[in-house]
Parts: structure tokens; C-alpha cells; sequence
């Protein structure tokens, strides 16, 4: 009876679940109307589609399937422009904050007074930004993979994937300083250094900026990568082609402009291109700033997916029971009486009479206007 489909959802939604309803009759209308999404299938009455969310327009429930698959899609993609978001903000203010107490240049044997600590030029900010934030346009047209669970915010979840992106980010651009640092000119001379092992000249003070420059660049694309496929690896699915030829356009330009940038100061930091060397080696600079990259972006990726994995093997923030169950089951208390529970199904059963009664009411209303109308009364 409809009675009971009304209390078959109201149980469910009691009990904590998301529940949606299919019908096409007056007595359907209090279940849809209470329902998360109510769905008035095809040849519906007029009660049924003015209590349902949703009206399917054609036979069948395939519709509803692709309207899951399309709408899961669009948070797929919310999703990773949030992570990402949020991963390349903490990697970014995190790296120069720590960077400045750290790792100050004056220990390191620099000596110029408008470097006596790590920074960047404005304008090298500005082409950061600009090109993140043109290459992240692009991921409205992203190939996604719906997910296979029911999509709710998980802002946790969120949090934590994106600031385990970012950590590793961060630890790989202050290694990388590290090493730059304790390579220059100025410092250890007559020793063997870090770069000079790997048969790579002394870096001089404004390279030590573009290299930086550049790393930083390379690591907040490759990040936007991890960042789009969620639990799994970076390689699962391809990107779309807009978002990879935007984000290859920008990781060129990122690349020429920190090869080569002419000598010079700007904003009181003397900056050099890392291709602007005598030496060989010292002009492949940028290809070794690729490779280490590329090595940890391997190690991000593997860390996130590693982090996901432990997340749902022992449920922590609610990982996988939040999407299987829609929120955590609240089983009703044992201590209601046998007598609580009766009253409380006969409220609800008189509440369903009472709502299939105004949609049969509606119904004769609509059903006795339209001869008046014919007739011109």
C-alpha cells in the first residue's frame, strides 16, 4: 500500500541513508514528497510530478543513471580544483615561510644585504599565478571517472589529501634550496659540493632564484595532475587534451623564462638565467631541475595514494562509510517502549493518509476545472 512506501522511506531516512522514490500515482505523492529525490516516472499524475524533485520525460530509468553519472562528473571536478587549490596555496606559503627561518642565505656565504634571506621577484609571483590559474581553467573540460560510491563533502578528507601534496612538495623544495645553497659560489670553496659530485658547475646567486623559480612552477602543474585522479595514480586515466596543452604551454614558458632570464636585479634580487653559463653542464641546468621533479612528483603521487588507502582500510574520517552508508547509521535507542514504537508508526501512518488525501483533492480540483474551462465558465 502507499502507506507503506511512506514508511519504508521515512525508516530509511531515519536510519540515516539517502533515499530516493519512483512513482507515478496519487497515493506515491507523501513517499516523494518526503523522499531525499523523487523521481515522477513517465504518464506520472499531476500529483506525483508536482511532489517529486525530479520528472523523467521519457520511458525508462536510464535517465537517472546518466544523470548520476553526469552530476558525480561535476564533483569529480570540483574536487580536484579544491585539492589542487588548497595544496598549492599551503606548498606555496609554507615553502617561503619556512624558507626564510631555515634556511637564511647569509649562513651559506652570501654576503649581499638585499639577499640575506630567500625570496622571489614580484613579477616571477606574477607569472606563477598567472599560469596556474590559466592551466586550472582547463579543468572543467577534465576527464573525469565517476565514482563508484554516492558523492558528499568530506572537507577532512579534502584537508588531508591536499596537505600531504603538498608536504611533499614542500620537503622537495627546501631540499632543493638546500642543495642550491650549499652549492654556490661563495660557499665551501675547495671542497666538493653536491653539484660538483654530479659534474655540475657552482650555481651562482641569481640562479639560485631562477632555479627555485622554476621548480616551484614545475611541482604546482605536476601537482594539478595528482590532484585530478583522487585515490588513484596519476597515470589511470588521460587528461583532456585542453588541459594538457594548456598545461604543457605553461610549463614551457615557465621553463624559457627561468633559462632565459637576463642578468640583472629586480626588486633589489639579482637574478641570472640557469641556461646562461660557460659551461656545458651549466646550460643543461633546467633539464636536471625537470628530472628532479619528475622524481618527486613519482614519490607525491605514490604518498597520496598510499595516505588513501590507509584512509579507507580503517574508515579514518569517515572515508568509506560516509559514501556507502551517506553518513553514519543512527540505530534508534533501545529504551523506547514497544507502546512509543506502535504510536510512532500510527502518527506517521495518519501523517501519509493525511498527505494522499491533498493529492487526491489537488487532483479532482484540476480534474473538475478543466470541463469548466471547455465550456467557458
Amino acid at each position: 500500500e502507499h502507506e507503506h512506501k511512506y514508511l519504508i522511506v521515512e525508516t530509511l531516512r531515519q536510519y540515516g541513508y539517502t533515499c530516493a522514490m519512483t512513482g507515478d500515482g496519487v497515493n506515491d505523492a507523501p513517499a516523494l514528497k518526503r523522499s531525499d529525490v523523487g523521481i515522477a516516472v513517465h504518464g506520472a499524475t499531476d500529483a506525483a510530478r508536482a511532489a517529486a524533485d525530479m520528472v523523467l520525460t521519457d520511458p525508462g530509468l536510464s535517465v537517472v543513471v546518466d544523470a548520476m553519472l553526469i552530476a558525480r562528473g561535476v564533483f569529480q571536478r570540483m574536487l580536484s580544483f579544491l585539492i589542487y587549490r588548497i595544496s598549492a596555496t599551503l606548498q606555496l606559503v609554507c615553502f617561503f615561510f619556512l624558507g626564510v627561518f631555515m634556511l637564511p642565505t647569509q649562513d651559506y656565504g652570501i654576503t649581499d644585504p638585499d639577499f640575506q634571506f630567500f625570496h622571489l621577484p614580484v613579477l616571477m609571483f606574477m607569472l606563477i599565478t598567472l599560469l596556474n590559474d590559466g592551466t586550472l581553467m582547463a579543468i572543467g573540460y577534465d576527464n573525469v571517472r565517476p565514482s563508484d560510491r554516492p558523492q558528499r563533502w568530506n572537507l577532512r578528507v579534502v584537508f588531508v589529501v591536499a596537505s600531504v601534496l603538498s608536504f611533499v612538495a614542500l620537503v622537495s623544495s627546501l631540499l632543493l634550496l638546500y642543495l642550491a645553497l650549499d652549492s654556490n659560489e661563495y660557499y665551501h670553496i675547495g671542497e666538493t659540493n653536491f653539484f660538483e659530485r654530479l659534474n655540475l658547475p657552482r650555481v651562482k646567486q641569481g640562479q639560485i632564484v631562477t632555479m627555485i623559480y622554476l621548480k616551484v612552477s614545475i611541482s604546482d602543474f605536476l601537482t594539478l595532475f595528482s590532484a585530478r585522479t583522487g585515490a588513484d595514480f596519476f597515470w589511470s586515466y588521460r587528461p583532456s587534451m585542453i588541459l594538457f596543452v594548456g598545461a604543457v604551454m605553461s610549463l614551457t614558458i615557465s621553463t624559457i623564462v627561468a633559462s632565459a632570464w637576463p642578468a640583472g636585479k629586480m626588486d633589489d634580487i639579482e637574478s641570472l638565467g640557469l641556461s646562461r653559463s660557460d659551461d656545458i653542464n651549466g646550460q643543461l641546468m633546467p633539464l636536471w631541475v625537470w628530472l628532479y621533479c619528475l622524481f618527486w612528483w613519482f614519490v607525491q603521487d605514490f604518498v597520496k595514494v598510499g595516505a588513501c588507502k590507509v584512509m579507507d582500510r580503517f574508515d579514518i574520517f569517515g572515508y568509506r562509510s560516509l559514501a556507502e552508508a551517506n553518513g553514519p547509521i543512527r540505530v534508534a535507542p533501545r529504551r523506547h517502549s514497544e507502546a512509543h514504537l506502535r504510536n510512532t508508526e500510527a502518527r506517521l501512518r495518519s501523517q501519509s493518509r493525511l498527505q494522499a488525501s491533498q493529492g487526491r483533492l489537488k487532483s479532482s480540483d484540476n480534474n473538475v476545472q478543466e470541463p469548466l474551462l471547455k465550456n467557458g465558465h
